[in-house]
């Protein structure tokens, strides 16, 4: 969760205050001084045309970016974006080069070393980058490093199948760098070549001698560029233990410089793909113990396929291509969905589970509880842009749909007990999808034209804008009461929930559906749930939790993030939902107050402004506010501070809800004991 000061709203024009009587003159807009420097008013439509140019448009205008400098113009093109995302994705990209070597069969090491500049050390023992003079007059590793779409990938006996492909993987990193340095261990011999924002300063120079072979790659992400330039060691972890997972036997470890204590951890699994299934439903139910593992080979592209079931209704399907994981599935998920439904239904019919009267099981139904992860090697994969995260060759889906009905039908034969366990569930789901269908309809919210009520206790507001729309989810109609009256009617709605929500950790959909308060939220916010999830529905931009102080608010926080994270992720992977930070206390003396948050806040304010003639309200609710005070203190754009839900780690923020909120009571009493001293402010 990243602690934002919510400064971002700007209704400078005809800015109200809450829904109380408001003075004629807003005090705050006196006296202030507005900067109109450069503003041109037009009464008349024709002199406002501020698109049009009086220059010339001809051979003049024609700009032509050399080398790299398309990289720096444009960097979201080639890394996605410039902000976190983009920061670590300069290190997968020189990460991914050391991965194809071990993939070739000559790097069986690499490590990953976080500076305490914050800069880049990537070192492997491959081959090493070539070093001899290439065609076009330089070293070749020169070329590789300062050359868009120059590379070993192409073509050529240099690597069977690669994650590097477009050949702007390493020289993007070099461009978006303040400095990078290469030293090459090869034929003999230690090379260094160094750059400055990716322009050769020093040329190759060999240095020494040595046995040994292969890369080190320091970089320096330029501040420039990147709006983020610190490092997250979770974030790379994360990747990295992948990255060891997709390929068993290779080592790979990750060190961290900064801080007072160096981190430092090392990945090996030899188990491969079938350890990293086993790691995501560790701390769940597994129906079948081992998971179901095998791969096949068609046409030079290898499939591996690890799944395994659970007992939750949730499905988990990772998939990657050449090491890459494809985040937007392609045509080799499709591939998959496809075939294991066919088995799943096949083998129903053959056993006499699913009789001629019944209807098959959907794709929804076989995958729930489904933890799987899929592998694919391709000599030559078409990524849908840069980033690659979704795989478009038309030709995979069928070799991965034959591969995996094949493999499936193996083991289902071979395995009848644990299949009939897997489609008894499956059965299940179908029924309860079948009951959510007929409750979904009461949840499908009508547009802005067509007239309907709106849902539960909901207090809408007037702008349609999902941007700058938010909605207050409160706990209890007394809370509720006070938020409508303080809010800002026009980009403020309020949902008051009664009570604690279902669990949706331990219920099916149709039970989901069935809750009330469920109902009410999946209709206020207008993008529907799961399968049916479309983010451009979206009715506002911000959907802020604003329970009490106290361990039942904590707890009802709790169930409605295990809802949103279970149904609707999307909105906390693009940063739509936050936790609302109402204060503890209020001090007043004489005719002065202030908030504080916390015992140690409070205490200070206390020794700053003396401890004689104050007053001092603890709050132990939001109900205890009155409109005034919650519009100042929680909701007012301009002096609210408010938690955005974030989420660095999938697979961590998954294995947490199940903890917590699942039905094994161990590994949540082990979670306690370990977590229990790192309480703070805790209300009994």
């Amino acid at each position: 969760m990243a602690n934002e000061n919510e400064k971002t709203f700007d209704f400078t024009q005809d800015a109200q205050a809450p829904d109380q009587a408001q003075p004629a003159v807003d005090p705050e807009l006196v006296d202030k001084d507005f900067d109109t420097t450069g503003v041109t008013i037009h009464t008349d439509e024709s002199s406002a045309e501020v698109t049009a140019v009086e220059a010339d448009y001809g051979a003049e205008q024609i700009q032509i970016l050399e080398g790299l400098e398309a990289v720096r113009k444009r960097p979201g093109m080639y890394i996605g974006s410039t902000s976190e995302r983009g920061l670590h994705h300069l290190v997968y990209e020189v990460v991914d080069n050391s991965i194809d070597e071990a993939l070739a069969g000559y790097c069986d090491h690499i490590d990953v070393t976080i500076e305490r500049d914050n800069s880049i050390t990537v070192t492997d023992n491959g081959r090493g980058i070539p070093v001899d003079m290439h065609e076009s007059g330089k070293p070749a590793v020169e070329v590789v490093l300062t050359v868009l779409h120059a590379g070993g990938k192409f073509g050529g006996d240099g690597y069977k199948v690669s994650g590097g492909l477009h050949g702007v993987g390493v020289s993007v990193v070099n461009a978006l760098s303040t400095s990078m340095d290469v030293q090459v261990k090869r034929d003999g011999k230690i090379h260094e070549i160094a750059f400055r924002r990716g322009v050769t300063v020093k040329p190759l120079t060999v240095v020494g001698t040595t046995e040994e072979t292969g890369t080190r790659v320091h970089f320096c992400p330029d501040p420039e560029i990147f709006t983020v330039t610190e490092y997250s060691f979770e974030t790379l972890r994360h990747r990295l233990r992948e990255l060891a997972f997709l390929n068993h036997g290779i080592t790979i470890t990750l060190a961290d410089a900064r801080g007072e204590q160096a981190r430092k951890e090392t990945f090996h699994f030899d188990g491969g793909i079938s350890s990293f299934v086993e790691h995501l439903n560790r701390k769940k139910e597994k129906l079948n113990p081992t998971p179901i593992y095998f791969n096949g080979t068609k046409d030079d592209t290898v499939v591996e396929i690890a799944l395994q079931y659970n007992d939750s209704y949730q499905e988990n399907i990772y998939s990657f291509v050449n090491n890459i994981n494809t985040e937007e599935g392609g045509t080799h998920l499709a591939g998959f969905k496809i075939a294991l439904t066919r088995a799943a239904n096949d083998f129903a019919r053959k056993q006499g589970i699913l009789k001629d009267k019944d209807g098959n099981l959907t794709g929804e139904d076989v995958r729930e509880g489904l933890t799987c992860v899929i592998s694919l090697k391709i000599r030559e994969p078409q990524f849908e842009g840069q980033t690659k995260t979704k795989l478009g060759n038309s030709e995979v889906r069928g070799i991965v749909d034959s591969i995996v009905t094949e493999g499936l039908s193996e083991y289902f034969d071979e395995n009848p007990a644990i299949t009939k366990r897997i489609i008894d569930k499956a059965i299940m789901a179908s029924r309860a999808r079948e009951a959510a269908r007929k409750a979904r309809e009461l949840t499908r919210r009508k547009n802005a034209l067509e007239v309907s009520s709106l849902p539960g206790k909901l207090a809408d507001c007037s702008i349609k804008d999902p941007d700058q729309a938010e909605i207050y989810l409160v706990e209890g109609d007394s809370a509720g009461g006070s938020a409508k009256q303080g809010r800002d009617r026009r980009f403020q709605a309020i949902l008051p929930l009664r009570g604690k929500i279902l669990n949706v950790e331990k219920a099916r959909l149709d039970k989901i559906f069935a809750n009330a308060e469920i109902r009410t939220m999946i209709t206020a916010f207008g993008t529907g749930i799961s399968e049916e999830f479309d983010l451009a529905k979206r009715r506002y931009g911000k959907i802020i939790i604003m329970t009490d102080a106290d361990v039942d608010g904590a707890h009802i926080r709790t169930l409605l993030l295990t809802f949103l994270y279970r149904y609707m992720k999307p909105l906390i992977e693009h940063g739509h939902v936050y936790i609302a930070q109402p204060p503890l206390y209020q001090i007043k003396k004489g005719k002065k107050h202030w908030y504080t948050y916390s015992d140690d806040e409070l205490a200070k304010k206390l020794d700053e402004v003396g401890r004689d003639g104050i007053t001092v309200q603890r709050y132990k609710g939001l109900g205890e506010m009155n409109p005034e005070q919650l519009w100042e203190t929680t909701m007012d754009p301009e002096g609210r501070t408010m938690l955005r839900v974030e989420m660095e780690d999938a697979e961590e923020a998954d294995e947490l809800f199940t903890i917590l909120m699942g039905d094994k009571v161990e590994p949540r009493r082990q979670f306690i004991e370990e977590n229990a001293k790192l309480v703070r402010n805790l209300d009994i």
